[in-house]
């Protein structure tokens, strides 16, 4: 395992969890795990390169055809592939497909790069996750052996309990908040082998538990404005990420916010 290695570039691969949804900046576009990743490995590496592939909603074949070729005839340093996750959420799913395009993403991206880090994703505790669980786990288990034959790093976000905590999720309850996404990027920094700079595992304070009419209240806003249209998107098989372009298309050096 390469550990303590200084990277000069790196390329983020995936859907709305990489491209850094619902990390909000003041102009209303979306910083996220990646990006912070990518300014905290600037800061101590001049000339570092960052590009960020990654489009909300997108399924692994169209990351394997669009994104995946893509990043690896950029050969950087380190490559992060997040994705499959947007594919369990589906109606209905093929997991020997799914599993089978990340086993071909991670054959073209580990040759192409220094090093290549995979993660289990994280999840919020919830009644509608519970329904995709076991899926999610099936892919989380591919997810081990695939890295144990492509030699790649795996972040286990989804085996850390804070991570499940519903207060580190945006109202949408698909996408983490700011402070979620820092606790990513220190959970990558930590397993590149950089000095940590504090415990991402660590619980959040104990806070008031909300009463019965603020909770219904709250799902109720949740199912009616996030919800049904997610739904919607689902069984007509359009996505959020239509016609969208990458954040970072290409390997430039990294301007972004600081941390």
């Amino acid at each position: 395992m390469k550990m303590n290695a200084v990277y000069t570039s790196f390329v983020a691969v995936g859907d709305s969890f990489t491209e850094g949804m619902s990390d909000a900046l003041p102009d209303g576009s979306y910083r996220g795990w990646a990006d912070l990743l990518a300014a905290r490995l600037a800061a101590s590496t001049p000339g570092f390169q960052y590009a960020n592939l990654a489009v909300r909603g997108k399924l692994i074949g169209q990351i394997v055809d669009e994104q995946v070729d893509v990043a690896a005839a950029m050969r950087p340093d380190l490559v992060t592939l997040v994705g499959g996750l947007n594919d369990t959420l589906r109606p209905k799913v093929d997991m020997g497909r799914v599993c089978g395009l990340l086993e071909e993403a991670a054959g073209k991206l580990a040759p192409s790069c220094g090093r290549l880090v995979l993660m289990r994703s994280p999840g919020r505790n919830g009644p509608v996750m519970e329904r995709f669980r076991p899926r999610m786990e099936q892919l989380f288990d591919f997810i081990d052996g695939l890295a144990a034959r492509h030699g790649a790093l795996v972040v286990d976000l989804y085996g850390a309990p804070v991570l499940a905590d519903p207060r580190l999720w945006h109202v949408d309850r698909l996408h983490l908040t700011a402070e979620g996404h820092r606790r990513v990027a220190e959970a990558v920094w930590q397993a590149l082998g950089l000095a940590a700079e504090d415990d991402w595992r660590s619980p959040l304070a104990p806070g008031a538990t909300p009463g019965w009419a603020a909770r219904r209240g709250s799902d109720l806003r949740f199912a009616r404005e996030h919800l049904v249209p997610w739904i919607g998107t689902r069984v007509t098989g359009r996505s959020s990420g239509d016609g969208r372009p990458p954040k970072r298309p290409e390997l430039l050096p990294y301007d972004g916010p600081l941390p």
